[in-house]
């Protein structure tokens, strides 16, 4: 299936699905997960009117609060987020996501943990609300694959994203006229988690920036992994070549250079949470998402086809041999 086609598709179930309320009017939002300082900041940018990055359109009324009692990074936090969005934000906590999707027009799916988005997004998707699920989609391509066929059942427009997609040092980059590009290095953090596939935990943030210059069309993927990186190439249908470095050692900054025709043009500093935020709202307004689900599921697929490759002792792998199974 085709992107045209794809976008195509959730036009037609945003038509169905009319805009949640006027645009003078603004949306009542639920999380749901709150073990992730993304709680804090999304709090921060739509309830607080006098924050110098506030994003209008939307307050965050509502949360369950859900956590991975096995996930420390999740059984540590979730207490004083939950705390601090009654206390500073006013949120009302609620028992269960059926009860939170009676309250709100839209939903964030924030749990830091990717492996119960799917079943946390079931109901969500029964209710009909429209949701972004933060990164990372999903704890498994298998479950990212779910989610995928479940929105499309239901008719209910969603996207995931990590934030460097919308940074504005990276969008700058994507503007710069370097003619015909012909690849893409991308660099950043690659923290490695147990429970999750290696990439899936932070180097989807990297990988998300690669797919931003790169867009749909990778074929192959080639990995090598050390104590300090994860290498990975990917081979692209018309011969580009994008290569993700992790880095686990060290300096960890984030960056993406890219090889046009014409020329080679690097990304500046900076980055913040708030195009994000914005483009949430305007999808939760129009129900079309700015990111289609088909690029979201091969990125997933490029990121287990390096775990794959590993498991293959660098053989490349396809990812139509992935997405197939």
């Amino acid at each position: 299936m085709t992107t045209r086609m794809l976008v195509s598709g959730f036009l037609m179930a945003a038509a169905v699905c009319a805009p949640v309320l006027a645009e003078d009017t603004p949306l009542k939002i639920g999380l749901i997960g709150l073990d992730t300082s993304h709680v804090i900041v999304y709090s921060q940018l739509l309830n607080d009117t006098e924050n110098a990055d506030h994003v209008p359109g939307g307050k965050i009324v509502a949360a369950y609060k859900g956590g991975s009692p096995d996930l420390k990074p999740s059984a540590s936090r979730v207490d004083d987020y939950t705390k601090q969005l009654e206390e500073d934000f006013g949120v009302k906590i609620v028992p269960t996501i059926e009860e939170l999707c009676s309250m709100v027009d839209a939903v964030l799916l924030t749990s830091v943990d990717g492996r119960p988005h799917l079943e946390q997004v079931r109901p969500v998707f029964k209710a009909g609300k429209r949701v972004f699920i933060d990164k990372p989609l999903a704890g498994s391509l298998a479950d990212a694959k779910a989610i995928v066929a479940l929105g499309k059942e239901t008719g209910v427009p969603w996207f995931s994203s990590s934030s460097y997609r919308f940074y504005e040092s990276l969008q700058e980059l994507k503007k710069q006229d370097v003619g015909e590009v012909r690849g893409a290095i991308s660099y950043g953090p690659c923290h490695l988690e147990p429970t999750h596939p290696d990439l899936f935990w932070y180097g989807v943030h990297p990988t998300e920036a690669l797919y931003t210059i790169m867009g749909t069309g990778c074929e192959t993927v080639t990995c090598a992994k050390t104590e300090q990186f994860h290498v990975v190439t990917g081979v692209w249908s018309d011969g580009r070549v994008g290569t993700l470095y992790g880095l686990r050692t060290g300096s960890e900054p984030h960056k993406v250079t890219v090889f046009g025709a014409k020329a080679v043009a690097e990304q500046q500093e900076g980055g913040s949470y708030a195009p994000l935020v914005r483009e949430i709202i305007t999808f939760f307004r129009t129900g079309v998402p700015p990111v289609p689900p088909e690029e979201t599921l091969e990125m997933f697929a490029f990121m287990e086809a390096a775990d794959e490759s590993i498991r293959r002792g660098g053989a490349p792998v396809p990812l139509a041999e992935l997405l197939a199974k």
